[in-house]
């Protein structure tokens, strides 16, 4: 596919939605996972294929083709034989533990470049529309030796390959997340392979954070209009253990509760940044046409143990990340105090260590997550 590297014009409808988004979520609130008391396995994530390591998530909010609401589609990062980088599959969830194939990708049928093939990643959501998008960062052997580019791969709402988004500003997806409108979507993706692989283990500070902006129009498969860095510098390194460490879970967020338009500038993406045991803040992430680096720090250290998977729940604008070494879930809220931590993940060895990485708030069933030692789906609430 041809790149355009032109900014897309920011768009009213969208603006309007954001505003709204602003406008719903009250300036303070009591921490969440205090009022969490049960904690229990919802399904297994293993498909008939036997693919494993599940790592991202995402909520279907509409039901369209084989999507349906409230359901939960997960990532597979390994294949039956353990090897990173080579899982293949997206399973969905519904509520009640019953588990479906969504999509069974093969590398050598995808409609468009995938440097190094598939090994599907944390980078996972699901637009309105019921284009499914999901992150490859593919090894040939399960070695953070062998791991190549990647991709992004646009799906269809009944699991189709449609179309592929890869090129220099994508190397290794890690972990996405989305706003759209009724016209546009921007995607806002970690990227962990950038001089990694070369520098044998070594950190290097070269993770970015990629802005891109798609075109929507109905049924027609969502056009690319543009790639911008957003962030740049964060500490990444080949691990191995979990393959790559680096920058992971995002998520935006409300920097203000009013209805004007400065919201919309106000608007904030917030970053895992796992090597650094911290939580980041680049701003004006919707409009920007430059890095702004690694941000503005909004949380360190305290209850943070390598955080991955990051999702704001949108009621407060607290922010919820688990911990890639220690099993703990951690709260945050919009002034980077952390309110409220909690053990959710005793598995693995040592216990909790490479357990967690996707999760989802639901309102109204409480926070789903992922469990990569035991290959399972769990609710907190």
């Amino acid at each position: 596919m041809k790149t355009n590297f032109t900014a897309m014009p920011w768009s009213g409808s969208l603006a309007a939605g954001l505003l709204t988004l602003c406008a719903a979520i009250p300036a303070h609130a009591g921490p969440i996972l205090n009022g969490f008391t049960h904690n229990n396995v919802i399904a297994s994530t293993v498909p008939g294929n036997g693919d494993v390591n599940p790592y991202g998530m995402a909520q279907v909010k509409h039901s369209i083709g084989n999507l349906t609401a409230g359901h939960i589609l997960i990532s597979n990062f390994n294949n039956s034989s353990n090897d990173q980088g080579t899982g293949t599959t997206i399973v969905d969830i519904a509520p009640d533990g019953t588990q479906a194939l969504f999509a069974a990708l093969d590398a050598s049928s995808l409609p468009g470049p995938c440097p190094g093939g598939l090994g599907l990643t944390t980078a996972l959501v699901v637009l309105n529309e019921g284009w499914v998008i999901v992150g490859s960062l593919p090894t040939s052997d399960g070695t953070s030796m062998t791991a190549r580019a990647g991709c992004l791969i646009v799906l269809n709402n009944v699991g189709q390959p449609v179309e592929t988004i890869s090129g220099s500003l994508i190397k290794g997806p890690w972990d996405m997340a989305a706003m759209e409108s009724a016209n546009e979507a921007k995607l806002f993706v970690t990227t962990v392979l950038n001089g990694t692989v070369g520098a044998k283990g070594h950190v290097v500070n070269e993770g970015t954070v990629v802005r891109v902006d798609l075109g929507l129009s109905g049924t027609s498969v969502p056009v690319l209009e543009s790639l911008t860095v957003i962030g740049s510098g964060f500490s990444e390194r080949t691990d191995p253990a979990a393959l790559v460490l680096g920058p992971t879970g995002v998520a935006l967020s409300a920097a203000c509760n009013s209805g004007d338009a400065s919201c919309v500038r106000g608007l904030r993406l917030y970053v895992a940044d796992t090597l650094n045991n911290r939580i980041t803040v680049i701003p004006e992430p919707l409009v920007r046409m430059s890095s702004s680096g690694t941000g503005a720090v909004l949380s360190s250290g305290g209850s943070l143990n390598a955080p991955l998977g990051l999702v704001v729940a949108e009621e407060s604008g607290h922010l919820l990340t688990v911990n890639g070494a220690d099993g703990y879930i951690t709260e945050i809220n919009s002034a980077g105090t952390q309110v409220a931590k909690k053990l959710i993940d005793s598995s693995g060895s040592p216990p909790g260590a490479g357990a967690l990485f996707g999760l989802v708030f639901d309102p109204a069933r409480g926070i789903y997550y992922v469990d990569d030692a035991t290959n399972t789906m769990n609710r907190l609430h």
